[in-house]
């Protein structure tokens, strides 16, 4: 399979929320996606909060990867990939160890001291991927998410 790993453009943020949306029905969360077009085309493009990398075959985005600078009080600056995406007709290509690479070059490229994700503990395949490429999973570190409501319940806490 012929493709290229490129920077996404505005242009591709309908594809790259199909993946979005392809991979929250894979993991029965589809009724979670709120993102919108629009808020990739504005939060990516018009105010910078991410970079996208997309794996083109022929005119169609067959995988993403989103990542964004974080800073650790530890490291300094570091680079978070927030997904990788293959669309599952293509898995097995190569195309996700190709947008994998992508980030870790942009990582070396920014000078940054870690790349940081989270993978499910389910995904067996995906973290034999990553602990072969030299990645570490920590499982003594617990993700933490606070969702709308629990911000509210803070907000209004006297």
């Amino acid at each position: 399979m012929k493709y290229t790993i490129r920077e996404a453009r505005r242009e591709d943020m309908n594809q790259v929320l199909e993946l979005i949306k392809e991979l929250a029905a894979h993991e029965n969360h589809l009724d979670d996606v709120e993102v919108t077009t629009k808020d990739l085309e504005k939060e990516g493009f018009d105010h910078g909060n991410f970079k996208c990398f997309v794996a083109d075959v022929s005119g169609t985005i067959e995988g993403m990867a989103l990542v964004y600078f974080r800073f650790s009080t530890w490291k300094g600056r570091t680079v978070h990939l927030e997904d990788l995406i293959v669309r599952e007709s293509v898995r097995g290509t190569g195309l996700g160890g190709a947008l994998y690479q992508q980030v870790v070059k942009y990582g070396h490229e920014h000078g940054v001291k870690r790349i940081e994700w989270v993978v499910s503990e389910g995904n067996r395949n995906a973290i034999e991927f990553y602990e072969n490429t030299g990645a570490e999973i920590k499982e003594s570190w617990k993700t933490v998410h606070m969702e709308e409501g629990g911000i509210q319940k803070n907000i209004t806490k006297k």
